[in-house]
């Protein structure tokens, strides 16, 4: 009898076992499953039961029949193999929000790299839009601000919502952080250590809301009572390698900086590394900061300061507003503003006497 049960259970349980075990019909499972509004709670708890219990997974095939579109969301983002020494943690963190979102929903992810420097990128996201037919798009910076790319997902009347545009240019939902803002702060926070010469390492160009980290540091400056010093900004492109040469650069000079805050985490790692190479310490001969928080931050030696942007919690909301817009709820508009925090580690400290 026992082993008979085990093996009955062995073949994948179905909308009409959910059904049976939960006590309701199978149009309530569907409507739990898809999301649908007016299911009272209490009947949703015994559905989300019966389908944990059963580990059922909703036959997607069927899914997507029933709508024009499939139960995915795509991320699109921008090719980290276009750098020399690309990043990874960024899109690392933002695929994590999005999946917990279309996971606690039965949607799925799809991830797609996308080259915005390729002349017929336009033609590829629509002919990516029209095979998969995603319930909506994710678009990630830099293309978040980039006319071309939104025009190319507008055009197949896909919903999409930016993160971290740096600029508001549409009317479509916009994820973003307080950059300026918690720029500005890290800036103040070196400067209360007594630094007085404090260096920038600058963001890739197309980086709108990076950019609006350079505002925030000259704003932090300011704040301080500090001048500004155009031999203390030197530009990068967010990759490792090109923070290296950044830092190269201020090390070398005849007055270098005794702190240098870098637009993002592995421009900053790149700084200690070459400070290293240099025989210089960090932090007792020159602090360090960054952006970002990806797992690099805590997990070098020393721990980098650095300001934590919610990467994952911004994906995750806008993976939901786009779920939540497929199912007949209002769609959100406007920007919606996710704060970001200081995190003070081991790679900061007093200005060398």
């Amino acid at each position: 009898m026992r082993a008979g049960y085990r093996k009955k259970n062995m073949a994948r349980a179905t909308i009409f076992d959910v059904a049976k075990l939960a006590g309701v019909s199978i149009k309530t499972v569907s409507r739990v499953v898809n999301n649908e509004p007016n299911v009272r709670d209490s009947t949703k708890a015994k559905v989300d039961k019966a389908i944990a219990s059963l580990n059922y997974r909703p036959d997607q095939s069927a899914r997507n029949l029933a709508s024009q579109r499939s139960h995915l969301i795509g991320l699109v983002y921008d090719d980290p193999s276009a750098y020399e020494l690309p990043s990874s943690g960024y899109i690392i963190r933002m695929q994590q929000g999005a999946l917990k979102a279309c996971r606690s929903l039965h949607y799925e992810l799809l991830i797609h790299p996308c080259n915005y420097r390729e002349k017929d990128v336009g033609a590829q996201l629509k002919d990516l839009i029209d095979e998969a037919r995603p319930a909506g798009i994710v678009l990630a910076a830099p293309l978040s601000n980039m006319p071309k790319i939104a025009r190319a997902i507008a055009a197949t009347k896909t919903p999409f919502v930016r993160l971290s545009p740096g600029t508001k240019n549409g009317k479509e939902l916009t994820i973003a952080t307080n950059d300026r803002e918690f720029s500005a702060e890290m800036t103040r926070y070196l400067a209360s250590q007594g630094h007085r010469r404090i260096a920038f390492v600058k963001g890739h160009p197309s980086h709108k809301a990076v950019g609006n980290r350079f505002l925030g540091y000259e704003d932090g400056l300011k704040q301080s009572g500090l001048p500004f010093a155009e031999d203390l900004v030197v530009q990068g492109d967010n990759s490792f390698g090109s923070g290296e040469a950044c830092a190269m650069t201020l090390l070398n000079r005849a007055s270098p900086p005794t702190a240098i805050f870098a637009a993002n985490d592995d421009m900053a790692a790149a700084v200690v590394r070459a400070a290293t190479r240099l025989g210089i310490d960090v932090p007792g001969q020159l602090s360090v900061a960054g952006c970002d928080d990806i797992s690099l931050a805590r997990q070098m030696s020393p721990t980098l300061t650095t300001i934590r942007q919610p990467l994952a919690e911004m994906a995750e909301r806008a993976a939901l507003a786009l779920i939540k817009g497929e199912h007949g709820k209002t769609a959100d508009k406007g920007i919606e503003v996710v704060p970001g925090s200081l995190e003070i580690r081991e790679s900061t400290g007093p200005a060398p006497a």
